[in-house]
């Protein structure tokens, strides 16, 4: 029998980080908003970096509502993207270096997405996981949790559903 030896997982790593960062480089909203993307093995935790502009009440002060849904959305999106090309990246169907923000697969759209404020997004970073409960070749459901200081006290919540691209094949 010829195994293949198995792959460094340094190479692993950079494949990962290269899928990911065509994948985010590919949206210029992601760069307005300011959010970045801490990707450990196959988990990945979206972060809103705070800036002034964010602020929707200057009284308060709190992330604006707006702000804080396209944020949950972004994070279900790329975490559902994320997961789809790192499967066909891992199957060699597409060659991580080649992946460009151009050649990258068309994003799902979002069908329905609803949000929960639970309570005001203060003036810092806010981080948010996306949990993929059902994807499928046409529909795929996600659930996202954003938190700010504390991992247990999220400040909103979301479910969406959203319509898978057509792939080829």
């Amino acid at each position: 029998m010829n195994r293949k030896p198995p792959e460094p997982v340094e190479l692993i790593k950079q494949r990962r980080d290269r899928t990911l960062q065509a994948l985010v480089g590919g949206v210029p909203f992601i760069r307005f908003l300011g959010i970045d993307f801490d990707r450990r093995g196959d988990e990945l935790t979206a972060v809103l970096n705070f800036d002034e502009k964010l602020i929707g009440n200057p009284f308060l002060p709190a992330i604006h509502g707006g702000v804080t849904a396209a944020f949950l959305e972004t994070a279900a999106i790329i975490e559902l993207s994320f997961a789809m090309l790192w499967a066909d990246v891992e199957s060699g169907a597409i060659d991580a270096e080649a992946l460009t923000p151009a050649t990258l697969p068309r994003l799902p759209k979002t069908i329905d997405f609803t949000v929960d404020y639970l309570r005001s997004g203060l003036p810092r970073d806010a981080y948010a996981r996306a949990r993929v409960n059902r994807s499928g070749r046409r529909y795929a459901s996600v659930q996202v949790y954003a938190w700010q200081d504390n991992r247990d006290r999220l400040f909103a919540q979301a479910t969406g559903h959203f319509l898978m691209p057509a792939r080829d094949g």
